[in-house]
């Protein structure tokens, strides 16, 4: 059986971390999110994954090539329109000669529930329950079938998600053929889905026990303390004495941990990193490859990216920062509103009481910069000394 990834897409909504690389890169653990997918399905048995890809697709090629790293086969197929899920799909017709799995790449799934999905004999949509639909297509199931499929409506007669992983018989091809656009313009499989419903076709039903859709940055560091929690420790880099690793730690190839760092698992981090003298490093930290952590920082429960620096008097709380940053001395990054209320990205809520910051890749700050709790810095941004910045920050701005 083959895998179908569908990892064209940018990602609006993880803005400003998608200006520079497609969603399904983003990293957590310092794997990318469609990596954890792939090992995954791996372990479910499957061997054979088509990825089709759009949006900064060389990304995805150069990383990944032809699989040979992960012992699979991978092949592409390019959605250089990004039309929908159902015109995705579509592009991969001529490479399927059986019943197939269809994952979006941007969410993280277990084996245990993929090997219970291949083994189903017709076309199947996975759901999960869940408390709030706000933003999900629910699924209205009767006996282990799906009868009504809802796309993003309030209130619908459901609490069952639809998942965007699903067993397809090549009998599929024939509805994406006969799908009609959406009011948002796209050809969605939800849309063929309903068609074969409507024509008496039989559509499967089956729940997954663990599912997470990763919409809005801060999805990513729920994710990233998922994943971390299930780490298992590996020293294979410098560590000096009078360094206090605690919990799993895992410390990659070519990075030195110098004397009076203090580290608390699980924490990964990246090869040829330097970590100290004299930092703090909290749990659910992922600190990406080449990155520099110095003396009298303190990082908690973040995401630091490849080429980051972090080297003096800096404190990075639940945050998230891009490639190749570069904070200057004495910048705190506050992650706790004063009256302790849930933090707000503009008009979006959280859920989050504690969420720091999320800046794009290259961002610069001075000195004694203040970056308030839920504020989102573009890539290339500069915040000049002293600065206190608040909000939403553009790509390319200068903040004096």
């Amino acid at each position: 059986m083959k895998a179908i990834i569908l990892a064209a897409g940018e990602g609006n909504r993880m803005r400003p971390l998608t200006y520079t690389r497609p969603k399904v890169m983003l990293p957590i653990a310092n794997r990318p999110i469609i990596e954890h997918l792939i090992i995954e399905a791996k372990e479910a048995g499957i061997k054979e994954f088509i990825l089709v890809v759009g949006y900064h697709d060389e990304q995805v090629r150069a990383y990944f090539a032809n699989g040979e790293k992960w012992s699979v086969n991978i092949s592409y197929a390019n959605q250089r329109r990004q039309l929908g899920t159902a015109d995705a799909i579509n592009m991969v017709e001529g490479m399927i000669d059986g019943n197939f799995l269809v994952m979006n790449g941007d969410i993280i799934v277990k084996q245990k529930d993929l090997k219970e999905l291949v083994a189903a004999k017709r076309n199947t949509i996975s759901v999960i329950k869940v408390t709030d639909s706000k933003g999900l297509g629910m699924i209205e199931v009767k006996e282990s079938r799906a009868t009504k499929i809802y796309e993003k409506v309030e209130n619908p007669p459901s609490d069952l998600a639809n998942t965007g992983v699903y067993l397809f018989t090549p009998d599929i091809f024939h509805a994406i053929a006969k799908t009609p656009t959406s009011p948002r313009g796209e050809y969605e499989i939800t849309s063929s889905l309903q068609m074969l419903i409507n024509e008496g076709i039989e559509v499967g039903c089956h729940q997954l026990s663990y599912w997470l859709d990763l919409s809005y940055p801060w999805h990513l560091l729920s994710a990233n303390e998922v994943i971390l929690s299930s780490m298992k420790p590996e020293i294979h880099g410098d560590v000096e004495t009078n360094v206090s690793l605690n919990g799993n730690v895992s410390v990659g190839e070519g990075s030195k941990i110098r004397s009076g760092a203090y580290i608390s698992g699980p924490v990964i981090i990246g090869k040829n990193c330097e970590i100290g003298p004299n930092c703090y490093i909290r749990p659910y930290t992922s600190i990406g490859d080449n990155c520099h952590v110095g003396a009298s920082v303190e990082i908690k429960n973040s995401i630091i990216m490849n080429k980051a620096k972090v080297p003096h008097l800096n404190y990075v709380g639940d945050s998230i920062i891009g490639e190749g940053c570069n904070l200057g001395a004495g910048t705190k990054i506050a992650n706790l509103r004063l009256d302790e209320k849930e933090i707000k990205v503009g008009d979006i809520g959280t859920g989050r009481r504690k969420l720091g910051a999320v800046l794009g890749d290259a961002v610069k700050t001075g000195i004694n910069v203040s970056i308030n709790t839920g504020t989102m810095i573009g890539n290339n941004a500069f915040i000049g000394p002293g600065a206190t910045v608040t909000g939403v920050i553009s790509p390319e701005s200068r903040v004096f």
